[in-house]
């Protein structure tokens, strides 16, 4: 079991699930995130002060996959999210120690179904 992280373009999320679905991953979590990589912001003037704004909207998609599926989630995640140029996002992937569904209790792989 493995847990893969994605920070991506906002606007590039509806391409992210959509090459998700066509690889048959359907289960994730996203949520909206802040931050900064090589692009490292941007400057921008606010009543006639100059303002250096170095945290940029981000989205952090999280998905717990089997064996199995790591592959076909991390080149569906690639392939809708990327443009080619900076700040097109990274994937991370770390073990999954335990998963435990609550309604049921199973656990393993059967739990992140």
């Amino acid at each position: 079991m493995k847990l893969i992280i994605a920070y991506i373009q906002p606007e590039k999320l509806n391409d992210v699930k959509q090459a998700l679905y066509a690889a048959e991953v359907y289960k994730m979590s996203v949520t909206n995130a802040l931050g900064c990589g090589q692009q490292k912001g941007y400057h921008e003037t606010y009543r006639g002060v100059d303002i250096e704004v170095n945290l940029l909207k981000k989205v952090r998609i999280e998905i717990a996959v089997n064996e199995g599926f790591v592959q076909p989630t991390i080149d569906a995640i690639i392939r809708g999210a990327r443009t080619g140029t900076i700040g097109d996002g990274k994937i991370f992937v770390m073990d999954l120690v335990r998963c435990v569904r609550i309604r049921t209790g199973e656990e393993g792989g059967e739990a992140i179904g």
